[in-house]
Formats: C-alpha cells, structure tokens, sequence
C-alpha cells in the first residue's frame, strides 16, 4: 500500500477491533467458565480484571519494545501474542493454564497499545485526528462485536464449547498480524538519528494531566459497567439493566464517529474535554435524579458518550504533541495512569457503598472524576494539528 492510502485506515481500525475482541468475548462465556472449572469469585475477578491492570503494568514497557524495534514490528510480534494466548486459554482446561494465558495475552495487549499513535503518524500523518478516530472507533467496535456475537453465533458453531469460541476469536487476530506483515512497509529508522527514548518523562505535567484526564473518563466507564445493574436492582429498576448497560456501551459508538468526521475543529482543543467534563456531572445528577426509564437510559448513554469522546481526544495527542519517533514514549505514560485510575476508581465505588450502604454513594467516584476532568482540562496546552508538521519537514 502506498503511504496515506485509505487501506492504512482500515488496518489501523481492524488492528484496533483486535485489541479488545478476545477481552470481550470472556464475559459472555463466564457462566460456562464457572461451571465447568469451579472457579470462586475472587478467581472470575481475577480473569475479567487483569487486561486492565496489565495495561498499566506493562505499557513502558510497550514503549521500550516499540523504541527497540519499531511500532510496526511491535504491532505485529503483539498481535502473533494475542492469538496465541488467545487461542491457548480454553487448552486442557484448567484454571491455572487459563489465568496464564489470559496473562500473556493481556501482555500483548498492553505492549502494543503505545504503539498506535506512533503508526497513526507514520501512516497518516496528514489527517492524525482522522487517524486516531479510526483506531478508536474499532477499538470500541471490537467490543461490541465480541460481546454481541459470542453466544448467538460463535457458540453454537463450537458446539457449546467454551474453549473452541475463545480461540475462533484469534482468528482475525492472526490474519490481521499477516496481512500488516505483508501489506505495510518497514520503515528503517535513520542511523544519524539519537537512539529512541521510552521511559516517559514524568517531569511532564502535561503527562499527568493527560492520564489523569483519561483516567477518569476511564473509571467513569468501568464504574458504570460495574454498579449500574446493582444500583438499578437496589433501586426496585432491574428491568433497566439491560437497556441501561447496552446504551452505556452503544453511547460510545457516535463520539468516536463525530470526531473522526470534525477532527480539525475538536482535536488539539480543550473545550472538548470541559463540555466532555460538564456531561458527566449532568449525566450523574440526572440518573440520580430522574426515576423514569427514559431518562436512566439517556443518562447511562451519555455517560459512554463523554468517556469514549475523552478516550479519542486523549489518543490524538500523542503524535501532535510528541517529537517525531516519541509518540510511544508519551502515550505510555498517559497509559499507566490512565489503567491505574481504571482499576481503582470501581474498587473505590465498592467501598464506599460497603461503608455506607447507600447504594447512590457508589457513584460518587463518577462525579469526583467529571469534576476532576473539568479542572485539569483547564490547564492543558495543547498542539493544533495544524501546528505540528509532517514527518521530514521542519516546523516553521
């Protein structure tokens, strides 16, 4: 494919589906998991939580992999790993080669998340919100497709295997490692240039506000998804948890859309993130607030739309603000603290309910974190993507 050819965008979406598929294909399986392998609770938490957890342990080093050998070479020798470990956690069965599995996979995950705003820019580096939408958009595409295929169709075609449908969704996984392996160029990094950085540079405050901005939006998410149905049972509404739980998901579908389509005028811009701030307090005092189910809906599908807005903002900064051939480095540090915020923001939520028993009070991580995003959103200095020039000319 030549250079800024629109098949770079599609390998950038596909690429981003894979990231998430064989995650969200486990939840719908977990019944069968837990049946045939008598795993505890604490064990299922453990399965559903470590992608998270790994993306912050292991994102630097992500950026020292994609520093040593290339985002593109990372990509790939990362999507081999993914469909490996992916299709190897339903072998033998047991718990142990499962979590193991599981581990490896979240590892290859996680190691080449940084890698995307790097190609983004290597690829198209013209149009990088377009870029960047594109990836996120699959990203997000890839879990719902995992999520709304594994039991009405990859199950039955496994025979109602669980072990058979994880591995079908390698699959994709493995064919997209080939076809970037054959369909995109090996781009040699100048010799005359000073060896690649990846350790991030927690000296910049643009790097903490960045993940804590993305982080917050990120626990809004998962918190969502963890006590929205028990709110709703608590609350005498359990028949809204379906509708509640696929808006909140759904919702994330259109911002992902909308800044692809008006990347010029959003990215690079810190209104987005204020009004992305301000709808998360206005979602919140709404599904507190308002009991009917129209309004729970609307509110959970805000909720999606402002975290997954914030997550295509953020994703855009890197290769805008970064030096050339550091765009790794930068987005691994906003990772760490992004999937830290993730992790923690629901255990925080638990407690507090536990501690107070109000079920309302488990939201309140959600409204700190909006009014969180707010703050931080005003200091922020942010490149224009006009402003930062094409990879082998020098700014003006």
């Amino acid at each position: 494919m030549h250079p800024k050819s629109p098949g770079f965008l599609v390998l950038l979406w596909v690429a981003g589906a894979d990231l998430r598929m064989t995650v969200l294909c486990v939840p719908p399986l977990i019944p069968l998991i837990h049946r045939d392998l008598s795993m505890n609770e604490k064990a299922i938490g453990v399965l559903t939580g470590m992608t998270p957890f790994m993306l912050a342990l292991f994102a630097i080093p992500g950026s020292l992999l994609i520093a040593r050998i290339g985002a593109r070479r990372a990509l790939i020798a990362g999507l081999l790993l993914i469909a490996g470990a992916g299709a190897l956690r339903g072998l033998g069965p047991t718990v142990a080669l499962l979590l193991a599995m599981t581990f490896l996979m979240a590892l290859g995950i996680a190691v080449i998340q940084p890698a995307f705003p790097s190609l983004a820019r290597q690829w198209h580096p013209a149009r990088i919100g377009l870029a960047t939408a594109t990836y996120a958009n699959g990203l997000l595409m890839g879990e719902i497709i995992a999520a709304a295929l594994t039991l009405p169709i990859v199950l039955p075609l496994t025979g109602g295997r669980w072990e058979p449908a994880l591995a079908v969704w390698s699959l994709p996984i493995l064919a997209t490692a080939i076809l970037v392996a054959v369909a995109t160029p090996h781009v040699a990094r100048d010799a005359a240039r000073p060896p690649a950085r990846w350790w991030p540079d927690w000296h910049d405050p643009q790097v903490w506000l960045l993940g804590l901005i993305f982080g917050s939006a990120s626990a809004i998410y998962w918190g969502c998804n963890a006590f929205i149905p028990d709110y709703l049972h608590a609350t005498g509404r359990p028949g809204l948890v379906p509708a509640a739980i696929t808006a909140l998901n759904a919702g994330q579908i259109p911002a992902s859309i909308l800044i692809g389509a008006g990347a010029r005028h959003v990215i690079g811009r810190r209104w987005p993130f204020l009004v992305a701030g301000a709808l998360g307090l206005i979602a919140l005092a709404g599904f507190l607030a308002l009991p009917g189910g129209v309004a729970t809906v609307t509110c959970a599908a805000v909720f999606g739309f402002m975290a997954a807005a914030i997550l295509v903002l953020t994703l855009a900064v890197p290769p805008l603000m970064a030096a050339r051939d550091d765009e790794h480095r930068l987005s691994a540090g906003i990772f760490t603290i992004t999937y830290a915020c993730s992790f923690l923001g629901p255990l925080l939520g638990g407690a507090v309910w536990d501690a107070s028993g109000v079920a309302a009070s488990a939201f309140a991580p959600v409204g700190v974190a909006s009014a969180l995003i707010l703050a931080l959103a005003l200091w922020l200095r942010l490149p224009r993507p006009a402003a930062v020039p094409e990879p082998g000319r020098a700014a003006a």
